[in-house]
Formats: structure tokens, sequence, C-alpha cells
């Protein structure tokens, strides 16, 4: 997994924006980078994830005096708690968001801008199936699947016994393989399948939507009511492909380009230069069909992508 770069600062205010401090413990910095891709991991969103990273180094700072023996072991450990603090707070707000909720997107790849979030994260489709587990199995599943730890080093992070870290590790992983059973595919795969799809929606094709599209396709567009979107999750290949084709029709002169999102082939939509849409294509296995299309919309979540992707030269026109 690529180590992420952390957030960089920004002209907003407010204690969220605040960067960690650049001049502190040689220890937090130096792993900082690996907190900040373990939060956003169990949190989804990069927003908390900043205030997460920030009350670790308040909370690093407030003990520097001391003899630390394993600054990452006690980082990690900090980072972790906090963050299932704010993980049961953010659902506990999100009782009332309007519509389906989707993590926020990070731009990912070689070529991702510095202004962008470098991190080869859980993808955007394993994201949501995450948000079925509770705070503590998804922090367990989180450090076993993605980082690696062994279940006696999640002990001794979550203050819990090896042979309940285990019991917690068994029924995650139970119920994240119910809802998204594991298969090998290459990204060029699932860049062919998103090229299909973006070609057949971008034209409006609705026999070529139906082509691409599997039987079983869900369809999620996070709009958090700040602009239209449909307020629950679509199924089926019909009604995805319908609606599909009927918001093609409605858009005016726009422009996509191919970006990666989370590690996955994804696209981004601009109308008059403005980051619209992002929309993540979740290929079935084989992937010659897609069966997860995962659409944000709601600007809040855009941000970060807005200030290192711009327009391509070319536009289109549904």
């Amino acid at each position: 997994m690529d180590t992420p770069v952390p957030p960089s600062k920004t002209s907003r205010e407010g204690p969220r924006d605040r960067p960690v401090p650049d001049a502190g413990s040689e220890d937090f910095l130096v792993h900082r980078e690996l907190l900040f891709s373990i939060v956003y991991n169990m949190l989804g969103t990069v927003a908390d994830t900043e205030d997460v990273v920030q009350e670790t180094w308040l909370s690093w700072a407030a003990v520097q005096d001391k003899e630390i023996a394993h600054p990452r072991a006690y980082l990690v450990r900090i980072a972790v708690n906090h963050a299932l603090t704010q993980m049961r707070r953010a659902r506990r707000s999100r009782e009332s968001y309007i519509g389906p909720w989707l993590p926020e997107p990070v731009l990912t790849g070689p070529d991702t801008p510095d202004t962008a979030i470098r991190t080869e994260s859980v993808s955007l489709a394993m994201l949501v199936v995450l948000e079925t587990l509770t705070p503590l199995q998804r922090a367990v599943f989180v450090l076993r699947e993605a980082f690696a730890y062994d279940h006696g080093e999640i002990a001794a992070i979550l203050g819990r016994s090896p042979a309940a870290v285990r019991q917690l590790a068994h029924r995650a992983k139970e119920r994240v393989e119910a809802r998204r059973p594991r298969y090998d595919l290459d990204r060029g795969t699932q860049r062919i399948v998103t090229e299909r799809f973006l070609d057949a929606a971008i034209g409006g094709d609705l026999d070529a939507l139906m082509d691409v599209l599997a039987p079983e396709v869900v369809m999620w567009s996070d709009g958090g009511g700040k602009r239209r979107a449909a307020l629950r999750v679509i199924e089926g290949r019909e009604k995805v492909a319908r609606l599909v084709a009927a918001v093609s029709a409605q858009l005016p002169t726009f422009s996509v380009r191919l970006v990666r999102i989370n590690g996955d082939p994804g696209a981004v939509l601009f109308i008059g230069g403005t980051l619209y849409a992002a929309a993540v294509f979740d290929p079935a296995p084989g992937g010659e069909r897609v069966r997860g299309i995962y659409g944000l919309i709601n600007p809040d979540k855009l941000e970060r992508l807005a200030e290192a992707v711009h327009p391509p030269a070319e536009r289109l026109a549904p």
C-alpha cells in the first residue's frame, strides 16, 4: 500500500482545517502519513480524518516530555481510539443526512498532483461495505486486512484481549465477504468497462447501457441535499439505465476526465469549467459489466478533487 501525503493546508477557516504543526516531534512527523491512511479508511471522510490527526498531534504533544518506547505503536493507538470516537459521532449525525451517504473520494495514482491526497486507500465500493460494520469491527478489519496488523497488536491498540479481537475480525470478514466476495480484476479491465459505460451514458444509448450494466447493478448518488440526486439507492439494470439516460439528456454541455479514485478507475464531470460530479464504476466478476455505480455530486465532498483536477480541453454534449 502506497503511503499517503497528509492533507495540505487550505484557506478555509475553522479547527478542522488547521494543519498539523510542521515544528514538533520528529516521531510524529515520520508517522503522520500512516496515521492519516489508517484513519481515513476507518472514517471515509478527509475532513474528519484531518480532525483526528490534529487531535492525535495534540495528545502526542502533551506527552513528548515522557519516554515512549515505541512511538509508532503509541501514535497508532491514539489515532485509532480518537477515530472510534469520531466514528460514533459521525454515525449519529448521518441519521439526518439527505439521501444515500457515500465516502469522500480521494484522487490516487502516480500522477496525482501535490494538492491531492496520494493514498492507495480501500476502494470506494469497499468503504461503502465497511459502513455496515460496527465501529470496532471496522477498526479491526482495517488494521488487519489493509495494514496487516496481527491480532495481538490490534488487541494492544484497542485495549481488548486477542481472543476478542479474533472474534471481531472473524465477524467483520464474514460480513464483508457476504456483501462483497473477493475476486481479482486488473485495472486495465476496470478501465475498459468504465470507458464502455461512459460512452453509452454520454450518448444516451439505452441499449448500450443495458448491455454494459449487470442485471443486479446498484446505483448510489450522493447529493447530500446540496444538489439534486436520487433519495434512495437504485437497483436493477432497467431502472439504472433509464435514470442514467435521462440525466445525461438533461445535462448541458459538459466534459469528462478519467482519473483514479481510491485506487480504481473513475471519472469526473465538469460543467462550465466547474467540477460537478465524480463517479466510480465497480465491475462485476469477469469485468465485462458494471455492477455498482457510486456517484458523488455533493459539492462539499468534491472540494479536494476540484483543487487537484482540471477540465480537459475537449467538451462533450449529451
